[in-house]
């Protein structure tokens, strides 16, 4: 089954198997780390949440984004991600 990928204004997305939510949200943040484990579950966010591999446009640059329904929850991601 082919992986379906959703272009946003400079990035290429693969949406993650394990998203319950496969809606790109208003609020969005993009990490440069392909290769992190990111168990979104276990930062007990208040609103929907959506993780994709990345590829951003303007260099190419691989990585993941995090997109949030609520901005509290990308502040409260923000505070306590820390990369592999």
């Amino acid at each position: 089954m082919a992986t379906q990928t959703i272009t946003i204004d400079g990035y290429k997305l693969f949406p993650s198997p394990r998203n319950e939510h496969r809606v790109v949200f208003e609020h969005q943040l993009f990490l440069p780390y392909p290769y992190a484990l990111i168990d979104l579950p276990s930062y007990n966010l208040g609103g929907k949440y959506s993780l994709f591999a990345a590829c951003r446009l303007s260099d190419m640059k691989m990585g993941q984004m995090v997109t949030f329904e609520q901005p509290e929850d990308e502040a409260r991601f923000k505070s306590r991600f820390v990369p592999d």
